[in-house]
């Protein structure tokens, strides 16, 4: 089983406009809503690949009702911890020309809060499962919380991938987690190097299993914990895309979930199974781009790209 966490879920709302003026008022011409969270476009990106996957996070008021409801056709199935405080709202304004975006902060969730939820996970996952932490965490949250949540992980005899920022991307290496997904400008921005081999190779040295780097257009970079004195893989798009970015990184994710699911197998190692996978990780970020919505991807796109990227053992930053 894949559990997707999902600590600041959000419900995403779109107006779409025909130009913004600000100070003025505007007409929306139409509104949507998304379920949103980078844990939940990884679940519905799994489960459009067939895999199964179970949403867990913190979801409260009638904003994490709607998301809820929003989410019930996808096929994720659902295990939140119930709060009192309403769930985030994320609000887009899209015109003819740009798109503005308006991100509250979440709500405040305490160290009591973390224990239950953490009690949960541990009583949904078995050995072999893979938990997978995304995104942001809610204000409030102790910087002991993810690293108790990887290890209750590891205790189950789960495996843990961590898509994080910050702070919390250092403290998820010196948890151990199994596998560490920044992208180049957060790996900068937390360990300070001046390149993203250099910035993996800390959370490597930090106590991280492997770390994959996504560096946008430019593919990605990867590196296991025995490949410190080399640069491990890098993996190039097929082709170059234009379309829309949001949840590319989380559709990787997804793909480097199932390849931790394949480290089940008798024998199987992360510098023997994570290379297979990193092409998938490339071609599904570009299957998101060409869709309009976080959280789902093109799945014909996905098969044409993926037949045409190879992983390299390369020796030089993406």
């Amino acid at each position: 089983m894949i559990l997707t966490v999902t600590p600041n879920p959000a419900l995403d709302v779109t107006y779409y406009v025909d130009q913004i003026r600000l100070g003025e008022v505007n007409r929306v011409r139409t509104t949507t809503e998304m379920p949103g969270g980078k844990g939940v476009n990884v679940a519905r990106v799994l489960v459009q690949l067939g895999t199964a996957a179970t949403c867990l996070g913190f979801l409260g008021g009638d904003a994490g009702e709607t998301l809820s409801r929003l989410l019930e056709p996808s096929g994720v199935a659902q295990a939140w911890l119930r709060t009192e405080r309403p769930t985030r709202r994320t609000v887009a304004v899209v015109d003819a020309v740009e798109t503005t975006l308006f991100n509250e902060a979440g709500p405040s969730v305490d160290a009591a809060a973390w224990d239950d939820l953490i009690a949960l996970m541990s009583s949904l996952v078995s050995a072999g499962d893979v938990v997978v932490v995304s995104g942001s965490m809610p204000p409030g949250t102790p910087s002991t919380a993810l690293p108790a949540m990887i290890a209750a992980a590891h205790t189950r005899g789960a495996r843990t991938l961590v898509d994080t920022s910050g702070p919390s991307l250092l403290s998820a290496a010196e948890a151990g987690a199994t596998l560490l997904k920044p992208n180049d400008v957060e790996l900068l921005e937390a360990t300070g190097a001046t390149d993203v081999v250099a910035g993996a190779r800390e959370l490597l040295e930090r106590g991280a299993a492997s770390v994959v780097v996504s560096c946008g257009a430019r593919g990605l970079i990867a590196m296991t914990r025995s490949d410190l004195s080399e640069h491990g893989w890098q993996v190039r798009p097929a082709e170059q895309l234009t379309g829309n970015p949001t949840g590319a990184g989380d559709a990787a994710v997804a793909a480097l979930a199932q390849a931790l699911v394949a480290l089940a197998a008798p024998g199987a190692t992360l510098a023997q199974t994570l290379p297979a996978h990193l092409a998938d990780a490339v071609a599904l970020s570009g299957a998101a781009v060409l869709s309009p919505t976080a959280g789902s991807v093109d799945l014909s796109a996905y098969a044409r790209m993926r037949a045409l990227i190879t992983v390299e053992k390369r020796h030089d930053a993406c």
